[in-house]
């Protein structure tokens, strides 16, 4: 199913299959700021990133001495949520563990996904409890894909990323396996990353840094702009396609690939976030237009 909240400002469509936004535009105007999942580049629009943001070390990770394998991501992205509620401007979903997603993850969870309009932004809201008997342990992240460029008649190279008050950072850099492998210091000029295709040809920006908590992006040429709002997230990652795909994701999370000198432990893995037994954790992000 296919959902549609609005207000006066804007509107948003969110399918039930993986809970994911795949429209968002002013009420006022055609312009569609979410990509629209063409195949020949990638077929997805905002997919949630449950229960790991990134890749594992081999596909695969330890628990109790137990061996289980999990795809980059996690498997939220790929489930039917069932619908908790829609309201005109909010609706939420909900997934819960079942005994495929604890055949590969052995925790038992319920995980909730909204979205709610509030003026021009779309927050976006997750929260996860633990159903567990035992600790749980988790990442989470979003991963919204925004049309580059906006209107047919633009450049990619006119367009670029406005941080707030950043002038150095850390960019970790992934290898061919999606691991983590290296990191070096990057000067942010006047606030702001060129954009062009070049800037990915190792594959995703990712940084671990709390100081960045919003990121814009912008066209030099006109008003037109995205600004993404993620206060507390540790994690961002920035990443397009080198194959001239026309979107850019900015990616808050909660969690991070492997290193590449993993052990592949669980417990030992970087990012995670630990869970008593029906402790709840939540979290949000926000996209401006």
């Amino acid at each position: 199913m296919n959902y549609e909240i609005k207000n006066k400002y804007i509107k948003a469509k969110i399918k039930s299959f993986g809970a994911e936004l795949n429209s968002l535009q002013k009420i006022d105007e055609d312009l569609e700021y979410i990509w629209q999942g063409n195949k020949e580049f990638w077929n997805r629009h905002s997919p949630i990133l449950f229960p790991i943001v990134g890749r594992l070390k081999e596909d695969s990770y330890f628990y109790k001495n137990q061996k289980y394998n999990m795809s980059q991501h996690g498997f939220a992205r790929d489930k039917e949520f069932e619908l908790v509620r829609n309201e005109g401007d909010f609706i939420e979903f909900i997934l819960k563990s079942d005994e495929k997603t604890l055949e590969i993850y052995p925790f038992s969870f319920e995980l909730y996904l909204s979205y709610k309009l509030e003026k021009s932004s779309l927050i976006v809201a997750y929260k996860v409890i633990n159903k567990s008997d035992e600790k749980m342990l988790f990442s989470i992240g979003a991963h919204p894909a925004f049309n580059w460029t906006l209107k047919e008649d633009e450049k990619k190279e006119d367009y670029f990323l406005q941080f707030e008050n950043i002038k150095q950072t850390k960019r970790y850099f992934l290898n061919d396996k999606g691991l983590v492998y290296k990191h070096e210091d990057l000067e942010i000029i006047d606030n702001k990353i060129a954009l062009n295709e070049e800037l990915f040809k190792n594959d995703a920006l990712v940084f671990n840094d709390l100081n960045i908590k919003t990121l814009t992006l912008k066209n030099s040429n006109n008003e037109n702009f995205i600004k993404v709002n993620f206060d507390n997230f540790p994690y961002l990652g920035i990443w397009s396609k080198t194959s001239g795909a026309p979107f850019i994701c900015i990616e808050p999370w909660f969690g991070v690939a492997d290193e590449d000198s993993s052990n592949q432990n669980l417990e030992d893995k970087k990012g995670l976030i630990s869970l008593e037994k029906d402790e709840i954790f939540s979290c949000f992000y926000s996209v401006e237009v």
